[in-house]
Formats: C-alpha cells, structure tokens, sequence
C-alpha cells in the first residue's frame, strides 16, 4: 500500500501529495453527508462509482475544450488532479424545481424552468455555504469580474453538454454544483472545472419514471441509494466489473 502524505480530508474525500510537483492524489471515500454535515452515513461502493462516473464525465468534458483539474484515474479509488487554487464560490445550476429551490418559493418539485437559473453559495461549511450575489463575490475579492464571466459561460457550457448526455442515457439533470478553481503554468493562470461530477452533487432523475438515482434517496431515507449511483454508471457504460470493495487507500503518514 502506498505511503503518501495527507494534505487535507473533506466530507466526501480526501487529498493526498501526488508523485510530481503541481498534482494531488484525490481519493474518493464512501461517506456520505447531507444537511451541511448534519446527516452522516456509509454509502457501500459510493467512492468506486464516483470515481468512474467523474472520470468519465471529466474526460468527455475535456473532449470538448472545457478544461479541468483531471489528469487520469490511478486505480478504483483515487484519481491524478493538478493542484489548483480553489475558488471559494460553488456554482449551482437549476434545471427543473427541487430541492431548496423548491423550499424556498412553495413551488411544486418537477416543475419545469424557464430558463436555467444559476445560483452562487460561499463555500464555507461553517456558514452553511449562504447564497450570494455576483456583487458579494468581487467585492470579497473571491474572483475577479472576468473570472466570473468565464466561469458563467462555462458553467452554461457544461450544463449543455451534460443535459444532452443524461437524456441520452434517459436520464434529466434536475440541478447540479460545480466548483472551479485557479491553475498555475508558467506564470499564467487560468480558470478550470474542479472537483467533482457525480450522483453525490447533481440530481438526476430517470426520465420515464422520475425515479431519484442520486444523494436524495440518502438525504430522504428513500432507501435503494446503492442501487442508484450503479444505475447512473450502468447507463453510462462504466459500472466497474470489480467488487466496492477492492481498494482501501493509502496508508497516511503525517
């Protein structure tokens, strides 16, 4: 088992040095949370599936000029990132009413949008992420004016790109988060999707049924969670033939 020095452990997973300068190991775990951290569970295989879905949806990302932190899968658990300087905003866009949307304003879960709505959070759990506005995150200085046009377009790209794959899998992309981040080369920066993309941060709903396939069925106890992120890989082609289980992760050193 490989010993690599922890640099930080989130909710959901965990960074480690990675074997060249200007890289991180990302590792995906099975946690799962809800509710700011107020909820806390196992979901059994969750980080395998994350890390298969996200790499794929990364990869096909990349396939269309959008550029991100990924480097490539290292083995069932953990993939190869550059090291980035993460923006402090989690961008949310909204498809199709649900979720807090739908708490906020009594509106019906399901209803159709007429238009993408794309919201901004602080990314800051001890706040409980607040909303805020295109003027809160200039004038805090968490990204320029032209960083954030960049990251809107991109954002709206994504959307596109990710809505059309879902349908063709039959599946709706109800909302979903992205975080961004700043990658350094050569004395020049630029803004690159970061993260991850996964059942964990999107809603996805299959399109026939409306069935959940994603963290909903842990945050409302619907049970079948499991179930839901094999289902989402399964359509995408990539469910890993080996067992959840096959790898733990690297022995941490301090």
């Amino acid at each position: 088992m490989a010993k690599r020095r922890q640099l930080f452990e989130g909710k959901a997973k965990v960074l480690f040095e990675g074997p060249e300068p200007g890289t991180l190991v990302q590792y995906f775990k099975d946690d799962a949370t809800a509710f700011n951290n107020q909820k806390k569970g196992t979901i059994t295989g969750k980080g395998v599936l994350n890390n298969r879905i996200s790499e794929y949806l990364m990869t096909r990302l990349g396939e269309i000029g959008i550029p991100t932190h990924f480097v490539r899968r290292l083995n069932m658990r953990e993939q190869l990132i550059r090291e980035v300087e993460i923006v402090p905003v989690e961008v949310v866009i909204r498809n199709i009413v649900a979720g807090s949307l739908a708490k906020r304003f009594a509106i019906e879960e399901g209803t159709a949008l007429p238009r993408s709505i794309v919201e901004y959070y602080y990314k800051k759990d001890e706040l409980d992420d607040p909303m805020i506005s295109e003027e809160h995150i200039t004038a805090f200085g968490w990204a320029t004016p032209p960083e954030l046009d960049e990251i809107m377009a991109m954002s709206l790209r994504i959307n596109d790109f990710l809505t059309g794959l879902f349908l063709g899998i039959g599946i709706r992309l109800i909302d979903f988060k992205l975080e961004f981040g700043r990658l350094w080369e050569d004395d020049q920066m630029r803004i690159v999707l970061a993260d991850e993309i996964s059942p964990d941060n999107c809603r996805l709903w299959d399109l026939k049924t409306n069935e959940k396939l994603d963290k909903d069925r842990f945050r409302r106890d619907l049970g079948g969670i499991e179930e839901a992120y094999q289902e989402v890989a399964r359509r995408l082609g990539i469910l890993p033939e080996s067992g959840p289980n096959d790898y733990q992760g690297p022995e941490t050193i301090q």
